[in-house]
């Protein structure tokens, strides 16, 4: 394999056009505890996801990767500072961004291919057009000869393969997922991976991606960002050194590495709050 190094060292956004933008994020709730007393979230959060970027944030339970999430997707509003979706304000639900979530989240009732489709009606989108996109995103997604099963007769990875084409059947111009993979096993999880990252090069979408695996991280993302908690905050940002490299190689060869494994160790020690005393 060839042999990577790397500073480690945080790295500007490139000058691609940025899609989302948080400035001086917090969010604040009330703790329930006793009256006057609140629970801080997150705090003084900057964050800029590009065109063609693929970021993972990692960071450990509790420090509040989800909520930020929830207010990149328009769900929950910021207690103080501002988000901007292509330059605009963005304070709700857009159909520039798509969500995944853990949890598929399918209509029972529906086929595979009535789950895709739903968005698209749901738009209007007239119906040879919607017939049509969604055989291109369910052959994106491998399910091209599953169209007509019902979400109870799929696996687990199926379904989130039915999840992603769903969002990205909408066109938005960024994809939000919430640790989509933590529920498969090991092997649906790489298959996944490897599905996805195919996907994005295909796509050219913008993807923020959740994750508590460290290298699922270091397999997926041109960028990824470290999390502390209470409050929850980005403490490191940098450029994945391997964001080319699954698909060259095999996933075996680029874990067993000695770049990706200091690169891994380095990153968990982050997590553990080595970044701290630096």
């Amino acid at each position: 394999m060839t042999q990577i190094s790397s500073t480690h060292d945080s790295v500007p956004l490139t000058s691609r056009t940025s899609l989302i933008r948080l400035r001086g994020v917090g969010l604040t709730y009330p703790s329930g505890h006793a009256p006057g007393q609140t629970n801080e979230v997150l705090r003084n959060v900057d964050l800029e996801v590009g065109e063609r970027d693929f970021v993972c944030v990692i960071g450990s339970s509790g420090c509040g990767k989800t909520s930020l999430l929830r207010i990149m997707a328009g769900y929950v509003q910021p207690t103080r500072g501002a988000v901007t979706l292509v330059g605009q304000a963005h304070t709700q639900p857009n159909a520039e961004v798509g969500v995944v979530f853990q949890q598929p989240n399918l209509f029972p009732w529906l086929t595979v291919e009535g789950n895709v489709e739903f968005g698209l009606k749901m738009k209007g989108v007239a119906r040879v057009d919607r017939r049509r996109q969604v055989k291109q995103y369910l052959e994106m997604v491998g399910l091209r000869d599953s169209a007509q099963l019902l979400p109870y007769q799929l696996s687990g990875g199926m379904k989130q393969r039915v999840a992603i084409a769903r969002a990205l059947a909408a066109n938005p111009k960024i994809i939000l997922m919430d640790e989509p993979f933590a529920a498969l096993d090991a092997i649906s999880r790489e298959t996944m991976q490897l599905n996805l990252k195919q996907i994005w090069e295909q796509t050219h979408k913008s993807i923020f991606f959740i994750t508590h695996d460290v290298e699922e991280a270091l397999l997926l993302a041109t960028r990824i960002m470290v999390m502390y908690p209470n409050p929850g905050r980005i403490v490191k940002e940098m450029v994945n050194p391997f964001a080319h490299e699954l698909g060259h190689y095999s996933t075996s060869q680029v874990r067993s590495s000695k770049a990706f494994v200091e690169m891994r160790e380095y990153l968990i020690s982050g997590i553990r709050g080595s970044y701290q005393h630096q």
